[in-house]
């Protein structure tokens, strides 16, 4: 059972080390409280948002390809623009690395990134 424990503590440590989100505050946007992250919008375009809205902050997001899935870094993007206030988030771009990447990082035991962007917005209400 000890044994276990230490086994499940490493796999949480290195699967929770795999993906890092970072945010650069954009503007002088006036800081709002956290909401819950699974309350964050998800927008693949600026002209799906309906209504105004300000630009928080720009998200990076860095995952190791064999620990991580995209579903997995957008989560992670959404708990960071949860954590600064912002109601949705813009989908960017990812970039993944190539075939030949993944398979050379397979045999020699290093992991290759996976790189995604997304803007951290607010979404004013509608006023009636």
């Amino acid at each position: 059972m000890k044994k276990f424990l230490i086994i499940l503590i490493v796999a949480i440590f290195i699967f929770s080390a795999c993906m890092s989100t970072k945010a650069v505050r954009l503007g002088e946007s006036i800081s709002r409280p956290a909401i819950p992250w699974k309350q964050i919008k998800v927008y693949r375009s600026a002209d799906q948002v309906t209504g105004k809205y300000e630009e928080v902050a720009l998200l990076m997001t860095t995952a190791d390809t064999i620990w991580t899935s995209e579903k997995g870094m957008w989560n992670s993007m959404k708990k960071k623009a949860a954590k600064m206030g912002a109601n949705a988030i813009i989908l960017d771009a990812v970039s993944e690395p190539s075939a030949g990447a993944k398979v050379a990082g397979a045999f020699l035991g290093i992991g290759t990134d996976r790189k995604g962007k997304a803007v951290a917005i607010f979404i004013y209400p509608e006023e009636k």
